[in-house]
């Protein structure tokens, strides 16, 4: 990922230093559980303790000769340890080290998102309760719809992500799994005593079955959850870019003093960063479809999954945490406009109210269809006159045969659609 969307700590989990600490751990614990089973002398594993150590240049150096990472990096850690590193890496294969190591990174980073999502929690509930009687149009197809709150709209967004926290939880299950058992997976020439020494001493559990690798169904779940996450971010920012626009103006991301709109137009504000959002989220789904093609490889295992989780694994980490790095302000500081969203209410004036209208006419005693033909033909002279809906009504004959003017004025009480709002709430986990 480049350097724009990496915040430092969720990089340092992805840096090449920090993958050869983990793969120079494993080694060490694995040599460590070879001593204990009487495969390695005491001494020669305090030894391999005490000057086990690696330099990323000369890897680097070694790996232009080699052609092999792992080699190249088991080489200039044998550099360091002299005669016992023929102990080094004993019955294991380069996937043993580079799986189990990208697992860790995987929980790593996954701890960093679950942490992002808590916060991300917290200013949703907060912001649900705050507008919880905040009355807005819903929108179906883009169209005024009928009322609701502008909290309810937000208690959506944060049961959604109560579920991505779920799924994040999952992931990581599913990625907390290490694998050293050689070259095929049959333990041939390393004891399965090793594997469940070093993944018990990573947090890690033993792969129930591998070949010459974690199968990547693990991977394309993780990736996958990673696209879901990043795709609830993208709705939210979508739905604050929409109610952003001009003719709407009913929320808008905040806007800081120095900040620049526009480098010919002084007058614009924005939602540039949501559309960010919006824009990393497509990142996302493609690398989660990458991960999909990972899953097919050939026999017991080929390597062209390798060079694309080089990529898309880092890659789409580093931007979810970017994303979230960016919206959580954004959800925090939101710029909500309650007069513009009542002016909003009224903007097809009383025809959001059509339905209640409706309802009502049908306990009259009439069928479903007579009231609508008599509500769709009053409703159809609003959007070709400049008269309020409420007005066409009390002027409708076929409807004061079975309305008194108060019983029509009882259908515009805007409470009636966020009644039942605490019983949502409730459900959602917001009371």
């Amino acid at each position: 990922m480049i350097e724009r969307y990496t915040l430092s700590k969720m990089g340092n989990i992805w840096s090449e230093k920090h993958k050869m600490e983990i793969m120079l751990k494993i080694e060490v614990l694995a040599c460590e559980a070879l001593c204990k089973l009487g495969h390695i002398p005491k001494k020669s594993l305090d030894q391999i303790k005490k000057s086990a150590k690696f330099d990323i240049d000369e890897v680097k150096r070694l790996e232009e000769k080699t052609r092999h990472d792992v080699v190249a990096f088991i080489n200039n850690v044998g550099q360091y340890i002299g005669a016992e590193a023929k102990y080094l890496h004993m019955g294991l294969t380069s996937s043993d080290l580079l799986d189990t190591s990208l697992s860790v990174q995987c929980m790593e980073a996954l701890d960093i998102l679950l942490s992002d999502t808590k916060k991300m929690l917290a200013v949703l509930k907060q912001k649900a309760k705050k507008y919880k009687d905040t009355p807005c149009i819903a929108r179906t197809h883009g169209v005024h719809a009928e009322p609701m709150s502008f909290g309810l709209k937000i208690a959506v967004w944060y049961d959604e992500m109560k579920r991505n926290q779920t799924r994040l939880e999952q992931a990581r299950d599913i990625m907390s799994y290490g694998k050293l058992s050689g070259a095929v997976g049959t333990f041939a020439n390393i004891d399965p005593y090793v594997e469940e020494f070093v993944c018990e001493k990573l947090g890690l559990k033993p792969a129930n079955i591998a070949t010459q690798i974690i199968q990547r169904d693990h991977h394309c779940q993780f990736m996958t959850t990673l696209a879901l996450v990043g795709s609830t971010l993208d709705k939210i920012a979508t739905e604050i870019r929409l109610l952003q626009k001009t003719e709407v103006l009913e929320v808008e991301e905040p806007f800081f003093k120095g900040q620049i709109g526009s480098s010919a137009m002084p007058h614009k504000r924005n939602p540039v960063t949501c559309e960010r959002i919006s824009g990393l989220s497509r990142l996302l789904r493609s690398n989660a479809i990458a991960s999909f093609e990972n899953i097919c490889l050939w026999h017991e295992r080929d390597i062209s999954h390798s060079s694309v989780e080089r990529v898309i694994i880092p890659d789409s980490c580093i931007a979810l945490n970017y994303m979230f790095h960016k919206i959580i302000p954004i959800l925090d500081g939101l710029l909500v406009y309650p007069k513009n969203m009542i002016a909003s209410l009224a903007k097809t004036k009383g025809l959001i109210y059509s339905q209640r209208v409706l309802l009502e006419l049908m306990k009259k005693g009439l069928t479903r269809e007579a009231a609508y033909d008599i509500i769709q033909r009053c409703a159809m002279q609003v959007w070709q006159e400049t008269s309020d809906f409420k007005d066409i009504l009390n002027r409708d004959r076929k409807v004061r045969k079975y309305f008194k003017p108060e019983e029509i004025d009882k259908c515009f009480d805007i409470k009636y659609y966020t009644r039942h709002n605490d019983k949502i709430y409730k459900r959602v986990g917001l009371k």
